[in-house]
């Protein structure tokens, strides 16, 4: 099969696009015949070795696929053979056939395509399990979404405005005519070192939830910036450092933080996650939520997808497909 191949850690422009084995799938686990894998920050991560996750040598980055059930492993009794699906399969994605546990696969509603699917579950999946699981986000809240223009970013923005909230997206200028198209109340530009200073009129006392996939030195005034009672939702650290908060803030706001590792409760909770991307794909199908693709691309282009998802230039996500594979 073809597959985006990472032979040693290093940057994107070390992948190379060749030929691999057809992975046998492991007991608890089915073979998905590949229709398109989006593009997500923990790619750049794992072919730098960065990731907590280190597969031998040669293997495909990509974590998360969309299309057709070829095999089930050892111990699983469906989905059938020619079932379409979406699943989280950590690395593997990025090549025509990739393998996942049974646990993290959810089959697919006819009236939605690979491509749209394909972008679901790391950023609409941990999103909405953050905004209403964890933070139990309520209508009419204020929400400040950081790194609002990225993948995870702009689902933030869409999903806490399908759930009735006000959301102020703090994003790079380039990118808040996407952010306001998004359904954003207002932008900030939080690249400026006063970047508070906008959000204090925009929020006098303060936000309600604050959706951090960003970390870094962005997290405190963030943190300073939530209301008495609010909650603060650490979803990844994409600027690289994370953060040292002062507890004492807190304290003195009697703000939650609440950690969100939607991976580790798809596990743990498989059933309450297909009660959950039933949600989006209701939504989806509706009418009422359109995933931000800004690209769609062949497998070749990967090295390209990720190099623009490190110099932040993607608003939204990157899916690449197969070719010849059914969408």
């Amino acid at each position: 099969m073809k597959a985006v191949l990472c032979r040693e850690f290093g940057p994107p422009a070390a992948l190379a696009l060749g030929e691999m084995p057809v992975p046998v799938p492991a007991k608890g686990e089915v073979l998905i015949r590949a229709a398109a894998a989006a593009v997500n920050f923990p790619d750049t991560l794992i072919i730098q070795g960065r990731y907590q996750a280190k597969p031998a040598f040669p293997f495909a980055p990509g974590g998360e696929v969309a299309g057709m059930i070829a095999a089930l492993g050892e111990g699983v009794d469906g989905p059938t053979p020619g079932t379409r699906v979406l699943a989280m399969c950590g690395h593997g994605g990025f090549a025509e056939f990739a393998c996942a546990p049974i646990e993290n696969v959810v089959a697919l509603p006819d009236g939605i395509d690979a491509v749209t699917a394909s972008a679901l579950s790391y950023a609409y999946g941990t999103v909405l399990h953050a905004l209403r699981d964890r933070a139990d986000l309520q209508p009419g809240e204020t929400v400040l979404v950081l790194g609002a223009g990225g993948g995870a970013g702009m689902a933030a923005v869409q999903v806490a405005r399908l759930m009735g909230a006000r959301v102020i997206a703090a994003a790079s200028p380039s990118k808040h005519p996407a952010c306001l198209a998004a359904g954003a109340a207002a932008v900030v530009d939080y690249t400026a070192e006063s970047w508070r200073e906008q959000l204090k009129p925009l929020a006098p006392a303060g936000v309600d939830v604050v959706f951090d996939a960003v970390g870094g030195r962005y997290a405190e005034p963030a943190l300073r910036s939530v209301a008495w009672g609010g909650r603060y939702l650490v979803v990844g650290f994409a600027a690289g450092e994370i953060p040292r908060i002062p507890l004492n803030l807190a304290l003195l706001k009697g703000c939650g933080i609440l950690g969100v590792l939607y991976g580790t409760h798809v596990k743990r909770e498989p059933a309450a996650n297909r009660v959950l991307m039933a949600q989006l794909f209701d939504w989806i199908e509706g009418g009422a939520l359109k995933p931000a693709i800004a690209h769609v691309w062949p497998l070749a282009r990967a090295a390209e997808a990720l190099d623009l998802l490190l110099a932040r230039q993607v608003t939204g996500k990157i899916v690449l497909t197969t070719a010849g594979a059914t969408p």
